[in-house]
């Protein structure tokens, strides 16, 4: 009742009474004087048993008005008091701008198809022979998987000055089965083991003065892909360069319930 005008108001005047009640006393005791004094107790006895009478019929009432008065001084201290409780701030994260840009949108044309010749070279057949045979159709791959590796090649030539080129994407699970068939230290996956039959790996390297440069034994070439992998993961994709058998220029998108055990 208190927090509104009308209830204010009645609390008021109800205070106002028992004051005008107690000053009609006090001016009746001073004008009979000390002639009076007897009087004097009496008085003062009615004024007391008055505010108490009202005391009793009134507690609440009175209760209230004791809330009001006392109200905005506790509120005052509360908020003087009030502290902050560390460590409960939300953290402000800064949005990946190259993930933010794949969010919106914003579709990456893949690059004009390199001159089969490039992947003929006798450097290239060294590191990986028949390469040549292998696809570099990205219109074969995942969409969302080519777009974080398009995103990815984006920022290695614009940030760390790297030319990137795709050595292969798809694979069919025959070239898969007789890659599996040349060893292990070529690849432990046959057929349908591996994301490249899916379309979400690829096997990537580097382009210089206009030749492929695959071998991490090339300082530079070795720079570049631990670049690329940290550039990969944040996009979100797998690094091969993090696994036992480490596979430097690979990456791929891990799909839950696609690919075969």
């Amino acid at each position: 009742m208190v927090l509104f005008p009308a209830g204010r108001a009645y609390v008021s005047r109800r205070l106002e009474l028992v004051g005008s009640r107690v000053q009609r006393s006090m001016q009746n005791i001073a004008r009979r004087g000390g002639a009076q004094a007897g009087a004097l107790g009496s008085e003062s006895a009615f004024a007391v048993r008055q505010g108490g009478n009202f005391l009793r019929e009134h507690k609440w009432t009175a209760i209230a008005a004791l809330v009001i008065m006392l109200l905005p001084a506790g509120v005052a201290w509360m908020a003087s008091s009030r502290t902050m409780v560390g460590g409960f701030d939300a953290p402000v994260r800064e949005a990946n701008q190259q993930v933010s840009a794949l969010l919106q949108g914003e579709q990456l044309v893949p690059p004009p198809a390199l001159p089969p010749v490039l992947f003929m070279t006798p450097e290239v057949e060294v590191v990986r022979p028949n390469l040549v045979s292998a696809s570099r159709d990205w219109a074969l791959l995942d969409k969302e998987y080519s777009q974080r590796l398009l995103q990815a090649f984006r920022i290695m030539k614009e940030r760390h000055g790297y030319d990137m080129a795709i050595l292969e994407g798809y694979r069919s699970p025959e070239r898969q089965d007789a890659l599996a068939a040349q060893g292990s230290n070529v690849t432990n996956a046959k057929a349908f083991q591996s994301w490249h039959q899916y379309g979400l790996a690829a096997d990537c390297a580097f382009l210089r003065e206009g030749k492929l440069v695959i071998s991490e034994r090339d300082p530079w070439a070795m720079r570049g892909y631990q670049l690329f992998g940290e550039v990969a993961e944040s996009l979100g994709l797998t690094w091969g360069g993090r696994w036992k058998m480490m596979d430097f220029g690979h990456t791929e998108l891990r799909v839950d319930g696609v690919r075969k055990k």
